[in-house]
Formats: structure tokens, C-alpha cells, sequence
């Protein structure tokens, strides 16, 4: 099994200064670099200060001067933001000064209320046409001359400038839903996908959707399967430390994913636990069973159920709220502790 970190630029309140937040995310990114992870993602999110990403391949070209070896992924590109030949370019250019480390992530994007901003008046449950329409143009510009007439883009003869150094460039795609199973090994895409705190019967279904997919487009190449969880690993069973940073974030990200507005200078109000309509999946029991919480022998035997279902790499998620300090921890304890076992 590899391991790939995805990580943000993060304050859940302005007790935090920015200069210490990147410089933190920086530190965690070349941790990663030195210690063998396979891939750092970098996310595209817009005026929120849980993730703040405003461009993934401005993160990306900052890290790849910081770092030697890890690979460098767009964890997502949201395509109905963008314009396939400035996403060619931009990529290509990652690629070119990294020397050829590009992982190039997209999907339709997360959050209804990025889409009333960015994008007004697209619904995000309609968003994947997007990603669909911008996958085959960005690389048709990567090969060279293109023109292209859609559903949503035109443009005559265009190419990317620069072009990748990567003959074929790895492309990812984050999947939940059967259809984008099936579009990805149709169109030759790894899958990364997140189980959110649910049980491992939702990693379970995620890979038979792949299977089927597989089943269903014979002599296509199985795809390389990420699945993604939020990590902490701690130096004591039963540290309380990250069940209530993961409570905090997660009722924040409830206010998102309901649109409900309530966003204050970049920051989203926190929905009191008695709000939830889905309390049970903030119960302290199940975000430790669940999640990759736990001492380094904890999290190695949770693990070990990932890789008998087949997963290929394991997405270590960062940032869920919790302190510097005790992230920095959690990574040194996963690198020398947790890796080696898997090695």
C-alpha cells in the first residue's frame, strides 16, 4: 500500500495568523516528501477559511520548489470554474517545473454555495457535465493543435503552452456515484474516494461500483483505488483531542453542504449538535471507529482493512481542525510508526 497526503491551508477561527498557517502546511508537505508519501493533494476551494485554495497550481508550484520527490495532485480542479485551455497551460506549467511530478485531479466541485459565487445559477448536482466536457479537451490542448465545440466551452485551434514533460499525464477522479465509476475506467482515470465517517460497508461499496465498472468495460485497465480518511495518530489510546476537532469541522461542514448561509469574514458558524438531523454521525464512538484515529497499532490494524479490500493507496487527510502542534505529531507518528508496516 502508498500513501498520499491531502492537506489544506487551514483557520477555524482567526486566533490563528496566516503566516503560521502556510508556513505549518509547508512543513507538513516536505514531512511528507522526506518520509515517502506518494502523492501531496491540494484542493480548490474559494472564500472559505477551513480550506483555503484558491488556485490548486499556485499551491502545487509553491510546494514543488519546497520539495524533491512527491508527486503533486490537484485534489480537485472544479471544472465548471475554469476554461480548458487556461487548465491545460496551468497544469502543464506544475508539470514542467516539478519535473514531471503532475497528478492531475478534477471533479465537479463541492459545495452549492462556491457555485453561487463562481458559477451562479449552476446547480452543483449538475456540475459533472462540466468536468465531463473538460477532461477530453484539456488533454486534446496537451497533445497539441485543438479546436473544440461543446456544450459549454468554444474555442477554435488552441494547444497548451507549455506542454506536460509527462507523455501521459495521471489523471484522478473522485467518485461516489456508479456513473462516475463507469466514466473513469472508460476514460483511463485513477479514483479517489472518501467514505466520509461512515463504516467500512461504505469502502466496501465503493469498490464493488468499481468492480462493476470493471465488469462492465471489459479489457479496460483497473484503475489505481485511493480511498480517503481523516488521520490522527496519537502518542495515547482514547485521546479526546481530535473527536472534538473533527465534531468542530464537521458541524461547520454541515453549514456548507446545506447552503445555509451563515458564513461570517470566511468562517462558517458551527450547527449545534442538537440542529443535526444526522446527530449519529457526530457520535465521539463511532468518529474514532471510523475515522483513522487512534496509537500507531490502532490505526495499522484499521488500515489492514483497507488493504484487504483491494485499496491501492490510503489518502492521509490532515486537516480536520486540529491543532499545529498535534498535527505535526500525528504525521511524525504515521511516517515512523505507521508506514513501516505497510512497507
Amino acid at each position: 500500500m502508498k500513501f498520499q497526503l491531502a492537506i489544506n491551508l487551514e483557520r477555524m477561527d482567526d486566533s490563528l495568523d496566516m503566516k503560521d498557517v502556510a508556513r505549518h502546511t509547508l512543513e507538513m508537505v516536505q514531512m511528507a516528501d522526506q518520509g515517502g508519501f506518494n502523492i501531496v493533494w491540494a484542493a480548490e476551494h474559494h472564500a472559505l477559511e477551513m480550506t483555503i485554495a484558491p488556485n490548486p497550481f499556485s499551491i502545487l508550484t509553491w510546494w514543488a520548489g519546497e520539495t524533491d520527490r512527491i508527486r503533486l495532485g490537484t485534489a480537485c480542479v472544479a471544472a465548471a470554474y475554469w476554461h480548458p485551455i487556461k487548465v491545460a497551460g496551468e497544469a502543464a506549467f506544475v508539470d514542467l517545473i516539478s519535473g514531471g511530478r503532475l497528478e492531475f485531479g478534477i471533479g465537479s466541485g463541492a459545495y452549492q454555495r462556491e457555485f453561487d459565487r463562481m458559477h451562479p445559477g449552476l446547480k452543483q448536482s449538475d456540475a459533472w457535465q462540466y468536468m465531463q466536457e473538460m477532461l477530453p479537451a484539456v488533454r486534446a490542448l496537451w497533445q497539441g493543435d485543438y479546436a473544440h465545440e461543446g456544450k459549454f466551452w468554444n474555442f477554435p485551434t488552441s494547444t497548451a503552452c507549455p506542454k506536460p514533460l509527462q507523455a501521459d499525464v495521471p489523471v484522478w477522479i473522485a467518485a461516489r456515484a456508479p456513473i462516475t465509476y463507469d466514466y473513469a475506467v472508460k476514460n483511463g482515470c485513477n479514483i479517489m474516494s472518501w467514505p466520509l465517517t461512515r463504516d467500512m460497508s461504505e469502502a466496501e461499496l465503493y469498490m464493488a461500483r468499481m468492480a462493476e465498472a470493471m465488469a462492465n468495460n471489459p479489457g479496460c485497465k483497473r484503475p489505481t483505488m485511493a480511498m480517503m480518511r481523516h488521520t490522527a495518530v496519537s502518542d495515547r489510546a482514547s485521546d479526546i483531542v481530535p473527536i472534538r476537532a473533527a465534531q468542530r469541522q464537521l458541524s461547520q461542514f454541515e453549514n456548507l453542504f446545506k447552503n445555509m448561509g451563515d458564513v461570517t469574514n470566511g468562517f462558517p458558524k458551527s450547527i449545534p449538535f442538537d440542529q443535526l438531523g444526522n446527530r449519529a454521525e457526530y457520535d465521539p464512538e463511532m468518529l474514532q471507529r471510523n475515522l483513522m484515529f487512534g496509537t500507531p497499532d490502532e490505526v495499522i490494524a484499521k488500515l489492514k482493512l483497507f488493504q484487504a479490500l483491494g485499496v491501492d493507496e490510503f489518502i492521509y487527510y490532515a486537516s480536520l481542525g486540529l491543532g499545529l502542534a498535534e498535527q505535526k505529531r500525528s504525521l511524525e507518528l504515521f511516517i515512523n510508526d505507521v508506514m513501516p508496516a505497510f512497507a
